[in-house]
């Protein structure tokens, strides 16, 4: 870093300024005088202040020093930068205007904030020189704006902005993809992740912060507009100031992430208040006031020991160094380009837990399937449904074949869904009605199926209502009349999806707590598959048997 800050000073050292005296300044004086733009016009009597100069012309005089200009130099430019509409005289020789100046029967036509003027190759000697301008600041009379002078080669002088301009241009254009490519993502994901939006924003406002930065050089902004480009670069910089913290909040699990939110919102709003009119002073605020919200972010991820703590620590460092060593202008893109780098860090590694939870979700994914076909063709169940079946076919060959045609119903309908995450309701409630069937042979039990308020548009994972289902045929007794009744139930509300399956019988005593059974483990393992933690499960005995609530928050 020393050896850098060393370079840049001998640079410095080596590029010796055309104007020998490092700060001139202008003297000021009302009136209209075409003698005042004479290089030895006596301007003693003249103020060092304007003060409110209305709808009056008024002059200033600035004495510059040059030194030896060598011929590589020439042709030499002028850079003004200056409010108001304005003629510009070197040495008493008019070389340029900006705009128009307010005269009788003509109004203003405000010139732009930054002008550039060749100077005559005959007007150029080692000395003293005189820039009159002849103003009028009509739309801001009141505005106490100094004038700068630079002076530099005319070709180069035209040509660094738009070579600046071009290297921001492409900054500009990678963060305008970023942003279309994560809004795409963000739109087109069925888990739509807060941290994604966020960043694609941040990634869309920087890149309007760059344009507007640079809007002058695309576009002829009046002075009397000067002040709305710089009011749209504070707000755009309060913006990410408030976006970028939020997102290191996201990431970093950070627990009390409204209340420094608010904080830093009441405290951005204050920085404004105070600041108003002072456009850079304010920018440099709100950006320091990002950096210490997010330092504090940070450090307690680190305490927390979550991934990517210390390289973002790091990032936050160096925009911090480079925010203190470059230049404004230039410092702020960089050290935001920083941040953005960190902030893509994060993203990849959330990319990578994605990753890994999507190769442990198609694990579990092919788990249950194998689990969904274990439940009809464990060799228990068959056992019995086909001694059943042969008991069945002897008795009532009639009978035995409606038996034969339930079972093939329900192993097509198993194999058909087996390999899907969500079906249809009405397949999932096929499937109970061909079980029950079958069971109704085996057991010989009279089972009714009721349903209410169903749904058939609505998905749901598969098997789950099978599964509670199978429950009460294994847990139940039947009523006086041999039958057992099952009742499903669907409602919904602006918050959550409910199915409430109800079996009306007597309940078995079990030795084992039916909570820890593998069919509601499976339940829940579907259930987190389609929903991850957005849906409850509650199973248990009532007076009139069993009741078992889902619920599929939205």
């Amino acid at each position: 870093m020393h050896n850098l800050l060393f370079l840049f000073t001998l640079l410095g050292w080596l590029v010796v300024p055309v104007i020998r005296n490092d700060d001139p300044s202008p003297l000021y004086h009302t009136g209209d005088d075409p003698a005042w733009a004479a290089k030895n016009y006596k301007d003693n009597s003249w103020s060092q202040t304007r003060g409110n100069t209305a709808d009056k012309v008024f002059w200033s005089r600035t004495h510059l020093d040059l030194r030896q200009v060598e011929n590589e130099l020439l042709p030499l430019g002028l850079q003004i930068e200056s409010f108001g509409a304005f003629e510009v005289y070197w040495d008493g020789v008019l070389i340029g205007k900006n705009g128009r100046v307010l005269e009788n029967g003509k109004p203003e036509l405000p010139g732009t904030e930054s002008s550039y003027y060749r100077i005559p190759d005959s007007l150029i000697t080692p000395g003293l020189h005189t820039v009159a301008m002849r103003t009028s600041q009509f739309s801001h009379p009141g505005m106490q704006r100094s004038i700068s002078f630079k002076i530099e080669e005319y070709t180069a002088l035209l040509t660094r902005p738009l070579i600046t301009m071009s290297y921001m241009n492409l900054m500009a254009g990678a963060f305008l993809t970023a942003s279309v490519y994560y809004f795409f993502l963000y739109l087109n994901s069925r888990r739509r992740q807060r941290d994604i939006l966020i960043f694609g924003t941040i990634c869309l406002l920087f890149f309007t912060l760059l344009i507007m930065e640079y809007l002058k050089f695309h576009v002829i902004i009046p002075y009397s507009d000067f002040f709305i480009r710089l009011e749209i670069i504070g707000w755009l910089t309060f913006a990410n100031a408030l976006l970028v913290p939020w997102y290191f909040i996201i990431q970093f699990n950070f627990r009390r992430g409204a209340w420094l939110m608010a904080a830093l919102l009441l405290t951005l709003l204050l920085l404004y208040g105070l600041n108003y009119g002072h456009y850079d002073l304010t920018a440099r605020l709100y950006s320091l006031a990002m950096l210490i919200t997010s330092f504090i972010v940070v450090l307690n991820g680190i305490i927390q020991k979550e991934k990517g703590g210390f390289i973002v620590l790091a990032g936050l460092l160096v925009s911090t160094l480079v925010n203190k060593l470059v230049v404004y202008d230039y410092g702020l893109f960089i050290s935001f380009t920083v941040i953005v780098l960190c902030m893509l860090y994060l993203h990849s590694i959330r990319a990578s837990v994605i990753e890994a939870e999507h190769q442990n979700a198609v694990l579990l994914s092919s788990r249950l399937q194998l689990e969904l076909l274990k439940k009809n063709i464990q060799p228990h169940f068959l056992r019995n449904t086909l001694t059943s079946m042969m008991d069945w076919v002897e008795e009532s060959p009639k009978e035995g074949a409606r038996f034969i045609q339930a079972l093939a119903s329900e192993f097509d309908i198993m194999n058909e869904i087996s390999e899907m995450t969500l079906i249809p309701i009405g397949k999932e409630l096929e499937l109970c009605r061909q079980h029950l069937s079958v069971m109704g042979f085996r057991k010989e039990i009279n089972y009714i199926w009721e349903q209410t308020f169903i749904d058939e548009t609505q998905l749901i994972p598969p098997a789950i209502i099978h599964t509670l289902l199978e429950n009460g045929i294994t847990h139940s007794a039947p009523l006086a009349g041999n039958t057992i009744k099952f009742i499903l139930r669907y409602s919904i509300s602006k918050e959550i999806h409910q199915y409430v399956f109800e079996t009306i019988a007597e309940n078995r005593q079990v030795l084992t707590d039916r909570a820890g059974g593998n069919g509601f483990k499976y339940i829940r393992a579907r259930l987190t598959e389609s929903y991850r933690q957005n849906w409850t499960f509650d199973s248990h005995a009532t007076e009139t048997g069993w009741t078992s609530t889902i619920q599929i928050l939205r």
